[in-house]
């Protein structure tokens, strides 16, 4: 029963959740594990629903002050080129106090020398993490949450920028989508060449968490990432989509927000779009809500035919299915923009690699607490730091279910859950 914020806890994952060993040699397995690093949810009792707790993402609270060095990086995607950015999170304090005010706060360049000397043999955990919808690494939520890890000293951490986000440069016409799985994967292969010896890890947010869940499928037990988390995945985009049209306040607030961010982000990169695509960037600068700006720009950009197309093609309910890493997702069932509606219980049943983590009360990337704090940083932390210090990574089975595929082989069928509409050469 919910009384004065606390909200109730559900966990939804195979009946045979994933096998795990401690370094100990004590066996465990992926729900435990999970429910062991999950708090109780007590929340703001004046942040009584899902709205209030999202809208209060609005106050601007400061949030912990990370610092980051940022790379520029020129994609190897032959269809996808061009730049992109990643913030690298500042374990050295003399460093911290350098900061360009062209960049987002606390930001600055790696010099050229600092380039060079990226890499190490070291050990040490890494965690890669991607931003909500027009976002990047200063935003108050992410930060609450990697904070812990890197105060700490045991842990490094980068940010996927998402491409003209964060007051990043783009030199094509391309932004991202949520199906822009091709920057991560660079970053991974990256960093698995560069730091050899660290195990990956990954974080994703609200759009975030959707392009790692997309990635996490499309690679399967390939991927370098030992584990990972994510939070408010809107997973079926086109059910999210619906519930907020069909809302007042869905409609007028979170719809027109949305939008908003994404014609400003346009915008600020107009130039580029007039001269690498034919997006009419009048018609763009007038747009008001989400759903217009996907049709008037992703559709056209990456050739879907309408925006309830490219909702359903990206949506990552059916990837969850071909995660083959210990993953822990995140939602609030109160979410307004990440409707409950679309959140993949059957898939969860299906897949003994992930464990859906639904809490009562939280809103849309909120969970105030009592005092300002976040409380979905504290099972972030807790599942990361189990992971990476206390279980034996070696001991995770990557086909605890065989393939990935589904289907009557006595009728011929076959179900894919990677097998996407639009077809798009991955690079891996």
């Amino acid at each position: 029963m919910e009384w004065l914020g606390r909200a109730n806890i559900d966990f939804t994952t195979s009946s045979k959740p994933l096998h795990l060993k401690g370094k100990d040699g004590k066996e465990t397995d992926l729900l435990e594990i999970c429910k062991s690093a999950v708090p109780p949810c007590n929340l703001n009792p004046l942040l009584f629903n899902g709205h209030a707790q999202t809208m209060w993402t609005a106050a601007k609270a400061h949030g912990p002050p990370l610092h980051y060095k940022r790379r520029i990086f020129e994609a190897d995607h032959a269809e996808f080129n061009g730049s992109f950015a990643v913030d690298f999170a500042v374990t050295d304090p003399s460093a911290k106090k350098e900061a360009d005010p062209s960049l987002t706060p606390r930001t600055a360049y790696f010099s050229k020398t600092e380039l060079e000397a990226m890499g190490s043999d070291d050990d040490r955990p890494m965690l890669v993490v991607l931003h909500g919808l027009s976002g990047g690494s200063h935003e108050v939520y992410l930060r609450h949450a990697i904070a812990p890890l890197i105060d700490s000293g045991k842990w490094e951490a980068c940010v996927v920028i998402s491409r003209g986000c964060a007051n990043s440069k783009i030199t094509t016409g391309l932004l991202y989508n949520a199906r822009a799985t091709w920057d991560v994967r660079q970053t991974i292969k990256w960093l698995k060449k560069t730091y050899p010896n660290r195990p990956l890890f990954g974080l994703g947010f609200s759009l975030g968490a959707c392009i790692l869940t997309n990635y996490l499928g499309e690679e399967g037990s390939a991927t370098p990432l030992k584990a990972a988390v994510v939070v408010a995945n809107p997973w079926a985009l086109h059910i999210s989509s619906k519930i907020l049209q069909s809302t007042v306040i869905g409609h007028h607030v979170y719809q027109r927000v949305l939008g908003n961010a994404m014609r400003a982000l346009a915008m600020r990169h107009k130039d580029e779009l007039e001269k690498y695509t034919n997006i009419d960037t009048a018609n763009l600068s007038s747009l008001k809500y989400l759903w217009e700006f996907d049709r008037a720009y992703q559709c056209p950009t990456w050739g879907y035919p309408t925006e309830e197309a490219y909702y359903r093609d990206a949506s990552s309910s059916d990837s969850l299915l071909a995660v083959r890493i210990p993953l822990l997702a995140i939602n609030a069932v109160d979410d307004p923009i990440a409707s409950y509606l679309s959140l993949p219980y059957a898939e969860a049943l299906r897949n003994p690699y992930t464990v859906l983590c639904t809490t009562s009360l939280g809103g849309h990337l909120g969970w105030f607490e009592i005092g300002g704090g976040r409380w979905h940083g504290k099972p972030v932390c807790n599942f990361l730091n189990h992971m990476a210090f206390e279980v034996d990574l070696d001991s995770i089975s990557n086909e605890v279910n065989g393939v990935r595929t589904s289907g009557n082989p006595a009728h011929g069928t076959n179900f894919d859950p990677m097998r996407r509409k639009m077809h798009v050469n991955l690079n891996q």
